[in-house]
């Protein structure tokens, strides 16, 4: 993945990882600071920069991962294809392809901008609280995954069916069906009346 310099700033190199910091914003989405993550997602939560992708495959099916049981917020929860924070600086279509290449070993294609949402989360498991100003993104991926093992416990790609019974029977990550209902005019738009979204 190219370096700019947002991510230039929180790499290291002599391998010990810096502090998290992300981008604090106002309630029109603009920074107004920064906070370590872990600090950002305690309760009462400090409103913060993020942003959620959704990829699709050439058959108009979502994917979808399991978070890695190893993570400190929402482990083992299925989940949107990719979500994260970009670095303060750093722009959210910019931070949203490099996560997704960090995490399932892909580059999107035809990735695009769906709008944003704010919301407010707890989660109860972790008692950690997403406040977010959420950057959306659908795109495509036309490879084959190669997922982080340290952040993703399994894939899935689903239809719009098939993603109803399994949120049914299997958790979920809080903010998931938020960020899908703020995003479905942009993920109809790319994956046709006919795949049901």
């Amino acid at each position: 993945m190219p370096t700019t310099p947002a991510t230039a700033a929180h790499s290291s190199s002599n391998g010990t990882a810096d502090a998290i910091m992300l981008e604090l914003v106002d309630e029109n989405g603009t920074t107004i600071g920064t906070a370590e993550k872990l600090a950002a997602h305690q309760a009462p939560g400090q409103l913060h920069r993020a942003f959620s992708v959704f990829l699709f495959d050439e058959q108009g099916r979502l994917l979808l991962q399991r978070r890695a049981l190893g993570k400190y917020h929402s482990p083992g929860v299925w989940s949107n294809t990719c979500c994260g924070h970009p670095y303060p600086g750093e722009a959210p279509f910019a931070a949203a392809a490099r996560r997704t290449y960090e995490e399932l070993g892909v580059s999107p294609s035809l990735l695009a901008a769906a709008g944003t949402v704010r919301y407010n989360h707890p989660d109860p498991m972790s008692g950690l609280v997403e406040q977010e100003f959420n950057h959306l993104f659908v795109g495509m991926v036309q490879e084959g995954l190669r997922p982080d093992e340290e952040e993703v416990g399994e894939t899935a790609f689903v239809t719009a069916g098939e993603l109803a019974e399994r949120h049914a029977a299997a958790p979920f990550s809080a903010w998931f069906m938020t960020v899908l209902d703020a995003a479905r005019p942009a993920i109809r738009e790319l994956t046709g009346p006919s795949a049901g979204w």
